[in-house]
């Protein structure tokens, strides 16, 4: 089957990650949510070990690291057919993930913005990059919120960042728009609306909307209720455009896009 859409399945090694049943922790969780996620069909799986939500404080590189080295140690032992990213802002952590499992896809929230060497380590490295767009810190992402035009200006922002990532090598990069971070509701709505605006660049579309705020709060419900609308989200997503859908929920997911969207 030649697949039109992927699916990146969310494996949080945090206590703090806004959707608690995508947290593991322990060597059995992190097992059972990985087995889950590739029995379900998972094509890519995500590793993140330091909160980035909105509101939230990175824990220290030292303590992701803590968190990381167990879980890539399993995965290089029993999963590693199934393509891993990493979820990580920090150019230490990938140098050490590179270290202890080889090429991997890296998954940066900050572009290479919140770490300098980060982009000419990947370069370096040749591996896989994920740029998203937010601006600010988690901390204060959402004081950032100002746009002309909220396509428009990150269009604008990844045509820049394009020059920078070729400067280092960097050429065939998946673009993330940044959903629910430094955007206001009303703005992440507008982005889904006008996501095919993106494919002006020329790269693939990760889209990442699974239960997050700006689903439930609109809708006066918790992420754990917010499964049927990020479902019916999703499905607009890639009628504009997307690649790539990073979920907490494979199988749904997977459904969606097989169903309506991947050939046979």
């Amino acid at each position: 089957m030649a697949k039109k859409v992927k699916i990146m399945g969310i494996v949080n090694i945090t206590d703090n990650s806004f959707y608690s049943d995508s947290r593991a922790n322990s060597r059995e969780e992190i097992l059972s949510r990985v087995a889950t996620l590739i029995e379900e069909g998972a094509d890519i799986i995500d590793f993140g070990a330091c909160s980035t939500r909105p509101g939230s404080v990175p824990v220290s590189a030292e303590e992701e690291w803590k968190r990381l080295e167990p879980a890539l140690k399993l995965y290089r032992e029993l999963f590693f057919t199934t393509p891993l990213s990493i979820d990580t802002f920090r150019a230490p952590i990938v140098q050490r993930c590179f270290d202890e499992i080889g090429p991997f896809m890296v998954n940066d929230i900050s572009a290479g913005e919140d770490d300098s060497r980060m982009l000419p380590l990947v370069g370096k490295l040749g591996l896989g990059y994920i740029a998203m767009h937010k601006r600010g810190t988690p901390e204060v992402m959402q004081d950032f919120c100002q746009y002309d035009d909220v396509v428009k200006d990150i269009i604008s922002y990844f045509v820049s960042f394009s020059s920078k990532a070729a400067d280092y090598g960097i050429e065939n990069w998946i673009l993330d728009p940044g959903f629910g971070f430094s955007k206001t509701i009303e703005q992440n709505y507008e982005m889904l609306e006008r996501l095919n605006e993106f494919k002006i660049l020329k790269k693939e579309i990760l889209v990442g909307i699974s239960r997050k705020s700006f689903i439930y709060k609109k809708l006066g419900i918790t992420p754990k209720d917010a499964l049927p609308a990020t479902t019916e989200l999703h499905k607009l997503a890639i009628q504009k455009g997307a690649n790539i859908l990073r979920v907490h929920d494979v199988a749904p997911a997977r459904e969606l896009a097989d169903c309506f969207f991947n050939s046979k």
